[in-house]
């Protein structure tokens, strides 16, 4: 591991109140390692650069961090190359993470990151949100759904909701412009039984990038009408009509 990359994590970090110990560091040091050597295979990233992938997977996904409690089941949904799910595992072994993707080849990337990182509390499943948000074993069984960068809100919320038990959250990791999907997701939010708690703004340190986090609590069960099925929430998602 070079000291480049140990003093970046450690600098930017600290400015978003996250302490790395050297265990840490060393793990993220061999998942970028293996991302880029991945990468070249498949299509997992188009941030290449050490900064970058410092920066705009690592720092970014460990921004939700104080959101997570211990002892929490949670499921990263459209989890791509494992962002935000396996920096939440290297940061907390006391949650179990399921991480979900649609391609089988990110999924064999994840269980080698896994397995190299030697990170036992995480599962990587194929599948599609809308098929196995209907299946009886991962359907309201989560404390916590996550997700970074997959869908537009009034989608995403169709993809999250059904995961997550009465009482738990869904966490929207969301770029800078936010206000008017959080308008139109309005009436979805609602009709799959979330109510939206916290949105917090802020951004990236050392950087110009505005991210948002919308939190949505979970108060009653999502009928069995959703998720519709696969591809109806990206092609007709739920505005209120």
């Amino acid at each position: 591991m070079n000291d480049d990359f140990k003093n970046k994590m450690i600098e930017l970090s600290k400015k978003i109140n996250v302490q790395l110990n050297d265990e840490q560091i060393k793990k993220y040091f061999e998942y970028m390692t293996l991302l880029l050597d991945w990468n070249e295979k498949i299509n997992l990233t188009a941030i290449t650069e050490m900064d970058d992938v410092i920066l705009k997977h690592f720092i970014d996904s460990m921004t939700v961090l104080k959101f997570i409690e211990n002892e929490k089941s949670i499921i990263d949904v459209g989890t791509g190359a494992g962002f935000p799910g396996i920096p939440i595992a290297i940061m907390n072994g006391n949650v179990k993470i399921t991480l979900l993707d649609s391609l089988n080849k990110r999924i064999n990337f994840l269980n080698e990151v896994c397995s190299k990182l030697k990170i036992n509390s995480v599962e990587a499943i194929h599948g599609r949100a809308e098929e196995i948000g209907r299946n009886k074993e991962h359907r309201e069984k989560y404390d916590i759904a996550v997700s970074r960068a997959v869908a537009n809100m009034t989608t995403l919320v169709e993809y999250l909701l059904p995961f997550v038990k009465v009482g738990g959250a869904c966490i929207c990791m969301k770029g800078a412009e936010i206000d008017k999907e959080l308008e139109e997701a309005k009436f979805a939010i609602k009709e799959l039984g979330g109510e939206i708690v916290k949105q917090e703004k802020f951004i990236l340190p050392n950087s110009d990038m505005v991210r948002n986090i919308i939190i949505i609590k979970k108060i009653k069960q999502t009928s069995n009408k959703y998720p519709r099925k696969a591809g109806m929430p990206s092609k007709s998602p739920m505005f209120h009509r």
